[in-house]
């Protein structure tokens, strides 16, 4: 799995670009594509360019331990798996920038405590908004509850399109990428595994 660890890195990433170099960059790509950015149209594309892109690369501006620093001991012996699925993801995939989505679907069994439901859904978000590969997403998603959940077990399940197969190159719209990752109970049992993508799937 890619390193967890290295999440506050991003903090520390040198010669980030300031505003008005990021929407030089992009009156550069349009002027590339063969477009003028100063015709009425493309004025203001620059700058708004640059607030989407702070708006769909803000998971580089938060780290998983911010997500996951609170759990739920009260669950009156509750130890059987908790499942969240279908949660809803848009992110770019970091070989061409063009965005892929679908939905992600997670469970844990319990050790010692439980999150609040929001948390997961919120944790994808924040891996989504990077420059992402699906296989990637999957495994730091995993690796992020069980370092910070300390569970006995992780499931995470990606189902997504990506634009990059349906926009451009082999143009096949449709095509689903399924990856999925496991950890502990999970890992070890085929039966768990298979509970897990039946409740997912069904």
């Amino acid at each position: 799995m890619d390193a967890i660890a290295t999440d506050r890195d991003f903090f520390e990433a040198p010669d980030v670009p300031n505003q008005e170099e990021a929407e030089a960059a992009v009156r550069t790509l349009i002027r590339w594509a063969g477009d003028d950015p100063s015709r009425e149209g493309l004025l203001d594309t620059p700058r708004r360019v640059a607030k989407a892109y702070r708006e769909l690369f803000s998971g580089y501006n938060a780290v998983p331990e911010d997500i996951l620093v609170r759990t739920f001991s009260d669950v009156a012996g509750y130890n059987d798996m908790v499942i969240v699925k279908d949660i809803e993801f848009h992110s770019h995939c970091e070989h061409h920038m063009v965005p892929f989505h679908g939905a992600a679907h997670i469970a844990y069994v319990p050790e010692a405590g439980v999150l609040g439901l929001s948390k997961m859904a919120r944790l994808v978000e924040l891996y989504a908004r990077r420059l992402q590969t699906q296989e990637t997403m999957t495994s730091q998603i995993a690796r992020a509850l069980d370092e910070s959940l300390r569970p006995k077990g992780v499931a995470v399940m990606i189902e997504a399109e990506h634009m990059c197969m349906a926009m451009r190159g082999i143009r096949k719209q449709g095509a689903k990428t399924i990856t999925a990752t496991f950890t502990g109970t999970f890992k070890a049992s085929a039966q768990d595994q298979s509970r897990f993508m039946m409740l997912a799937r069904g």
